[in-house]
């Protein structure tokens, strides 16, 4: 079996059919819509479509992969050091896309965090220098990204 192949096309090109089923992924995806039925009545597109196109048509964005940056700090096994972290990333406006924290050991505590910047004029070493005034951040660095 031949290996499934992806290729990127604008939208002004393809068929109205492809469009409204991405439509109809993007209310499912976002909750707006809570069944198939129900996004397939919204964008106006068949459910036979909708099915027919559903495992093939996806949206791609550059602006997805742009700006992540993963962090690795070292917390204190204190309460709230973490929601004050996550405080600081909203405050910036980073949005979290992932988060692993590991089980303390010597009262303190490894967190990988992931978030993508939306605002490309901000620095996310500024970040780093923000976060470690955090009472009970022992350390934090930038293990990947920009």
């Amino acid at each position: 079996m031949a290996q499934k192949e992806f290729v990127v096309v604008s939208t002004d090109v393809l068929p109205e059919v492809v469009i409204k089923v991405l439509e109809a992924k993007r209310l499912l995806a976002q909750g707006v819509c809570r069944t198939s039925t129900e996004a397939c009545q919204k964008a106006c597109v068949s459910r036979s479509a909708y099915y027919k196109y559903k495992d093939s048509a996806f949206i791609y964005s550059e602006k997805l992969n742009e700006r992540i940056v993963t962090y690795c700090l070292v917390l204190s096994d204190r309460a709230g050091v973490l929601a004050e972290v996550l405080n600081e990333f909203y405050r910036v406006g980073a949005n979290i896309l992932t988060m692993n924290q590991n089980i303390p050991i010597d009262s303190a505590a490894t967190v990988m965090i992931t978030v993508r910047f939306n605002d490309n004029s901000h620095d996310p070493t500024s970040t780093v220098a923000e976060l470690r005034k955090i009472s009970g951040v022992a350390s934090v660095k930038i293990i990947s990204g920009k």
